[in-house]
C-alpha cells in the first residue's frame, strides 16, 4: 500500500521545469505521462505519480522552505544519473552522491529544481 498518490510542485516556468523533469526523472524509470495545457505536466510509472504545475491560485510559484520531494531510484546507478543530469542542467549541487549513514544500505543525492525545490534521490539496496 502506497502512503501518497502523488507529490505536487510548483513551477514559474513550465517549458523549463518539463525539459528538466523529463531528463532527470527518466534516469529512474518515469516518464512523462501527461501534460495538462499550460497549467502543468505528470510523471509516473503506471500511474500518476509527481505534478508540476502554475499555482492554481494565479501567484508565482514559491519554494517551501525544508520541503524536499524524495524520489525512489532503482539502483545507485541511477542516482548518481539523476545528479548528474540535474547538474548538467545547471541545477545545484545540495549533497553529492554517496552514502547516507542514517539507514543500512542507504545511498543518495540531493539537488533543486529551476524553480528551487529540493529534490533527493534515494535506494537502499546494497551496492
Amino acid at each position: 500500500m502506497s502512503i501518497f498518490t502523488h507529490v505536487t510542485v510548483g513551477t514559474n516556468d513550465l517549458t523549463q521545469s518539463r525539459t528538466f523533469y523529463d531528463n532527470v526523472l527518466n534516469t529512474i524509470g518515469l516518464k512523462r505521462i501527461a501534460d495538462l495545457d499550460e497549467n502543468g505536466t505528470i510523471w509516473g510509472v503506471d500511474a500518476p505519480s509527481f505534478f508540476v504545475l502554475k499555482p492554481a491560485n494565479g501567484q508565482p510559484a514559491s519554494v517551501g522552505n525544508g520541503v524536499t520531494v524524495s524520489f525512489e531510484a532503482p539502483n545507485r546507478a541511477a542516482i548518481d544519473a539523476f545528479h548528474a543530469a540535474a547538474i548538467a542542467a545547471g541545477s545545484p549541487d545540495e549533497g553529492a552522491p554517496g552514502t547516507r549513514d542514517w539507514a543500512p544500505n542507504a545511498y543518495a543525492a540531493y539537488t533543486r529544481d529551476p524553480d528551487g525545490n529540493k529534490l533527493a534521490v534515494y535506494c537502499f539496496k546494497e551496492a
